[in-house]
């Protein structure tokens, strides 16, 4: 989809210490997202880079990996080296039996 330029990490394989950057749109981090994620919507990322890590591993997460890998792609385009998109996104998290919270008092879920 994106070629070989934008790597990618599986769920099971995000370790605890990554930073999972989460770039879906408010709803649908409400509704479900790994914990100690950080949020920060797709259409903010242009103007919020300086927000992103470029010392730690940074995975980018949304539903199914194309919106992230489009900010993958992005952000190494502007220096970063640290970034990963994760391959399959919030419901491959899900797949693998990660945990999920959600902000909205309802279960957690990926929309």
């Amino acid at each position: 989809m994106f070629g070989p330029q934008v790597p990618t990490v599986t769920a099971p394989e995000v370790g605890p210490d990554a930073y999972l950057l989460d770039v879906r749109e408010p709803d649908e981090w409400a509704a479900g997202h790994a914990p100690g994620a950080r949020h920060l919507p797709m259409m903010e990322v242009p103007a919020r880079m300086a927000e992103v890590p470029d010392d730690v591993d940074v995975v980018v997460v949304c539903r199914s990996g194309g919106r992230s890998g489009q900010v993958v792609a992005y952000l190494q385009g502007h220096g970063w080296d640290n970034v990963r998109n994760l391959e399959g996104g919030m419901g491959a998290w899900q797949d693998a039996g990660r945990e999920l919270v959600s902000e909205d008092g309802q279960p957690a879920r990926v929309l």
